[in-house]
């Protein structure tokens, strides 16, 4: 499991930060937030250590302007808390919190996968297809920001079937606050693909219309997020 810091850790100017330049991006705002979401959830960003807008942006090649926009986003859903005229603080998530979001997740998922089987309408099959290669292609790349974007536009596609914008809110938000430190070590040693490949399982059950295998397959895809995608080791979770 992952060890928390006590207090807050300050980065050094100098130092090195593990994310990868940006480059130029049509929209810049959405890029930046994008990344950083993916550096904080992987924990290339550490919980309870600050850091500043400026350095953020030199890592990414672009001004502190964009990057301080995206952390504000980032506040608001509780990934970070600024702290006045020095920065903003990844915010720390405790082993039980990641069990609870974790057990929410898993009361309202795949209950709701389960109601949608059978009932997309053919025209919304392609979409969710090419976002299921999206996440394949991503996994294979390494490219987590990438992996992690595409993959909650996936499962947001899938919920909002059901018809209810808040549900899908919550579930996109509960996703964000999870934690995945295993991620990183799965996707060099290549593991990542096989969890990407069950993008493609869970569209096969939803079209095929097999409510109880699709509910299945999603409860055992997000139990990873607290078991392969989160240590790197799958674990078995108690019903």
């Amino acid at each position: 499991m992952h060890s928390h810091a006590q207090g807050v850790i300050a980065v050094k100017p100098d130092e090195t930060l593990p994310i990868a330049h940006l480059g130029r991006h049509p929209n810049l705002r959405e890029s930046v937030t994008e990344s950083l979401t993916a550096a904080i959830i992987s924990g290339a960003l550490k919980e309870g250590t600050l850091y500043s807008a400026p350095m953020l942006g030199a890592a990414f090649g672009v001004s502190a302007t964009p990057v301080r926009e995206a952390m504000m986003d980032l506040a608001r859903q509780g990934l970070v808390e600024t702290v006045k005229n020095k920065g903003f603080r990844i915010t720390q998530i405790t082993d039980q919190e990641l069990d609870e979001i974790t057990e929410i997740r898993l009361l309202i998922e795949p209950p709701i996968v389960g109601r949608v089987a059978g009932k997309i309408p053919a025209e919304g099959y392609p979409r969710l297809r090419l976002m299921a290669d999206d996440i394949v292609s991503a996994a294979k790349e390494g490219d987590l920001t990438e992996f992690l974007a595409v993959d909650r536009q996936f499962h947001a596609a899938i919920l909002e079937y059901f018809g209810n914008a808040r549900l899908v809110e919550l579930a996109t938000s509960l996703r964000a606050r999870t934690r995945l430190y295993g991620i990183q070590s799965l996707s060099e040693s290549h593991k990542l693909d096989e969890s990407a490949r069950e993008h493609h399982l869970i569209v096969d059950l939803l079209e095929a219309g097999d409510a109880k295998a699709a509910e299945q397959m999603m409860y055992r895809h997000i139990s990873h997020a607290r078991g392969l995608w989160a240590t790197g080791q799958e674990t078995t979770r108690r019903d």
